[in-house]
């Protein structure tokens, strides 16, 4: 991670610094509106001097949360808390990943007109569908298809303006001069450039990402559930039809994919250092654990998994190092894609999560990501240096609020 991005890990902040401000917004969000503030918290967090207050994105398949403390320090407090129920609703529509085959310009307007109706205390600038004189309530994609049938915003691959010949709606772009003018000039107010981070994670596994907040959120928050999204989260409340096998393999070909745009080692895009068009293909180093509490101290349910991880692997080069884990790690085994992984090492005693994410930190080189099958009993870290798929049995619990949880007693 590059150095102008600092985790939340510093000490006790002093009351009058701007990340205290942060803090003290979800704290507000946690007392007036306690099911968003338990999904911001559940979004992984950085601090980020940018151009915008806040942006979200969700970023190798985690929901991320992006703050310039400065800028947010100095919005007033009902206009802080706004910002942050947007960043919140473009999360739970999945905006920042809805919006491929649209161009840029068009989705950021059509995403803002979506939600910006529902949320008080906004900036003026924020944008609503009656400067366009279209209704409320619509989806992105209707606010979208009625833009691209007004404005012509350029082709797909551009940033700029120019005349598009055709968007995803079907529609010719047929705008003046000062229409597409005005559309550029709208701006948004939070940082949608963040979303780019958004293409290395497949639709599926965002929507698994967003799944398992919002079951946590819920469930913290007693079922207290704003109206206005009351039926939003009822749909995400509802039980996947997603395969387990899906998720396993969209986790594992995010953490994969490298390149100038889908890399985990990706320059923050601040920064101009990236050689445009370095497709280097690497070794996939994967960290497995696997929990030797009597939960998981069955051959089927580690061949099952191990069977599925491997032919995932296969046709790549691809190392993985399997640890077998419970209160310390008891054994440690490494195989590429052509070998088998469903030992069976007994365990006993209380399990500790947390040693599997100490040895992940003194690996060379780091992990791409880590997948740890347990039944989540037992104390993990408090936060997330890699990214993670919480691999859980049928009965089993999510031990941290980040991660992605994914369930082998699901959908088959």
């Amino acid at each position: 991670m590059c150095a102008d991005i600092l985790e939340f890990k510093h000490p006790p902040l002093s009351q009058d610094s701007p990340e205290r401000a942060v803090e003290n917004a979800v704290v507000r969000l946690l007392k007036e509106r306690p099911f968003y503030g338990h999904l911001l918290l559940g979004c992984h967090r950085r601090l980020d001097p940018g151009s915008h207050a806040v942006g979200v994105t969700i970023a190798h398949g985690t929901p991320t949360l992006c703050v310039d403390p400065q800028r947010f320090a100095a919005l007033p407090k009902p206009e802080q808390q706004g910002l942050l129920e947007h960043g919140i609703k473009h999360l739970l529509h999945l905006h920042p990943v809805r919006g491929k085959g649209w161009h840029r310009l068009t989705w950021d307007v059509a995403s803002d007109l979506a939600i910006n109706p529902t949320i008080d205390h906004l900036p003026e600038m924020a944008v609503r569908p009656d400067r366009f004189g279209l209704e409320e309530g619509l989806a992105a994609e209707e606010y979208a298809r009625a833009l691209s049938a007004r404005f012509s915003v350029g082709t797909l691959d551009g940033e700029g303006l120019g005349d598009a010949s055709r968007d995803q709606g079907g529609q010719t772009g047929s705008g003046d001069d000062h229409t597409i003018n005005e559309l550029s000039a709208i701006g948004t107010p939070d940082d949608h450039q963040l979303w780019a981070e958004a293409e290395s994670t497949p639709l599926r596994l965002a929507e698994q990402a967003i799944r398992d907040q919002v079951r946590e959120a819920h469930r913290k928050s007693a079922g207290e559930v704003p109206n206005d999204i009351r039926e939003l989260v009822e749909g995400w409340l509802a039980p996947p039809e997603i395969p387990w096998q899906q998720v396993l393999r969209q986790f594992v070909a995010t953490a994969g994919r490298v390149g100038r745009k889908n890399s985990w080692q990706r320059e923050h895009r601040r920064f101009q250092h990236n050689t445009p068009g370095t497709r280097k293909r690497h070794r996939l180093n994967l960290l497995v654990a696997i929990d030797t509490s009597e939960s998981t101290d069955e051959r089927p349910l580690r061949e099952r998994f191990a069977r599925e991880l491997l032919q995932i692997a296969h046709g790549r080069d691809s190392r993985i190092t399997v640890l077998y884990a419970h209160s310390r790690i008891r054994h440690i085994e490494q195989f590429n894609s052509s070998q088998a992984v469903a030992e069976v090492v007994s365990g006993g005693g209380f399990t500790d999560l947390r040693p599997v994410f100490d040895y992940a930190k003194g690996m060379h080189p780091l992990p791409a990501a880590v997948i740890y099958l347990t039944d989540g009993y037992g104390p993990a870290p408090d936060e997330m240096e890699f990214p993670t798929l919480w691999v859980l049995t049928e009965d089993g619990q999510k031990p941290t609020e980040w991660g992605v949880e994914l369930r082998l007693g699901d959908a088959q």
